[in-house]
């Protein structure tokens, strides 16, 4: 029934649907969402005003083939946000959606590129990192259980540089990479490697009683000792980026202070070379690791400002 299709009256179902190119299927769920508003004749047929429903029920149309869901647009309707808000939220999902999707596709390349002999591993590497904000959940978990004693901005200053942000436009080695990261971030025995690492663990001599004792057992003041190991590896990041080789200097004392503070010990020789001797890395994964992180993010890790430390320490001790 069409009611009124040439005055300002009341109008049916019809005539709407013939102003908006609706059709009337959809008018009526549209009714029944509560979405467009309509009253019934005596006959129970349904018929709306032109001057609200037109417009209203057009905005819909538009912000639909947009893909903005229903709970958005009766939000806009509403007057509880506004288009230009709700617009802004559903490109976020998008782009959540396009990520979520240029992950997988990553991850799918990386098997079909791989070569035969390898393909097994990739696999099974990768499937530990399908969920892709998941994989970076557990590498951020590791630091933090790794950097307990440090003040949580010191810890998120540190998260920021150093974990891996999820590349917009992943290769297939980004997501190799990921995996592997990720893989060893949930391994409690190397994150056990780390800590040491980090605080340059070892079993060193202890000549103040004649036995070896172990190195972390000897750290007193464990929070001082990382935000100095930590402002000596920022100082070496800049020379590494000016691409400065290893040698003593102002970087390496504050690198040693902090070792020998953090113990109640002086900056001697023979500490020195017993830092060296202690700092050996005997896990294989931690450089590893660093490389891996490397390659993600194209940047100066901790890691190869520790390496570049030790080349300097290592220079110092075979000058005295």
């Amino acid at each position: 029934m069409t009611h009124n299709t040439s005055g300002g009256g009341p109008i049916g179902i019809g005539e709407l649907s013939r102003r908006t190119g609706v059709p009337v299927r959809t008018i009526r769920f549209y009714c029944d969402e509560a979405v467009l508003e309509s009253r019934r004749t005596s006959g129970g047929h349904r018929v709306f005003d032109p001057a609200v429903a037109v417009d209203r029920l057009l905005l819909v149309r538009r912000l639909r083939a947009l893909g903005l869901g229903l709970a958005a647009i009766v939000d806009v309707l509403a007057g509880t946000t506004t288009i230009p808000a709700a617009v802004a939220a559903e490109r976020d999902a998008l782009d959540a959606e396009l990520a979520v999707l240029t992950w997988r596709r990553a991850a799918l390349l990386a098997v079909e590129s791989a070569p035969p002999a390898a393909q097994a591993a990739h696999l099974e590497l990768l499937a530990a990192v399908a969920d892709r904000r998941g994989a970076q959940d557990t590498v951020v978990a590791f630091w933090r259980r790794v950097l307990t004693p440090l003040p949580p901005a010191t810890v998120e200053a540190f998260l920021a540089m150093h974990v891996p942000a999820l590349p917009t436009e992943p290769e297939p080695r980004h997501v190799l990479a990921y995996a592997e990261l990720s893989t060893l971030a949930a391994d409690s025995t190397f994150r056990v490697a780390m800590a040491r690492r980090l605080r340059q663990s070892g079993e060193l001599p202890d000549t103040r009683n004649g036995a070896a004792e172990s190195d972390t057992a000897r750290v007193r003041h464990e929070r001082a000792l990382l935000l100095g190991v930590g402002e000596a590896c920022e100082a070496v990041g800049r020379l590494l980026a000016a691409n400065q080789p290893p040698r003593p200097g102002p970087e390496l004392d504050r690198f040693i202070d902090a070792h020998a503070t953090a113990r109640e010990e002086r900056d001697t020789p023979r500490f020195r070379r017993q830092l060296l001797c202690g700092a050996r890395i005997s896990d294989h994964r931690i450089p590893r690791y660093w490389q891996l992180t490397s390659e993600v993010t194209g940047t100066v890790t901790v890691g190869d400002a520790q390496h570049w430390l030790l080349q300097a320490l290592a220079q110092g001790v075979d000058d005295l």
